[in-house]
């Protein structure tokens, strides 16, 4: 298990959640560790929504800020042209 002090990534996160999955689906596992073992899968599960969020976030804003430079750039070529 990845400890929370140290810098969470996504891919970290999500070989995480494979594990836990794999232990959960093995049967072979304790009530008390299973209950452990949701609980963590749901901190990772809303880390890695988190993440995505984030993410799509972050590309949405720089694909609007090269749309707005183009079409700024658009506006200044024609008017160059007039």
């Amino acid at each position: 298990m990845v400890s929370d002090n140290r810098q969470l990534t996504y891919s970290q996160s999500l070989n995480e959640l494979k594990q836990i999955i794999t232990e959960i689906e093995s049967e072979d596992i304790d009530v008390d560790a299973l209950s452990e073992k949701v609980t963590r899968a749901t901190y990772l599960i809303k880390f890695c929504k988190g993440r995505l969020r984030d993410t799509e976030e972050k590309v949405m804003k720089a694909l609007s800020e090269m749309e707005d430079k183009s079409g700024s750039q658009g506006v200044l070529d024609e008017e160059a042209e007039s």
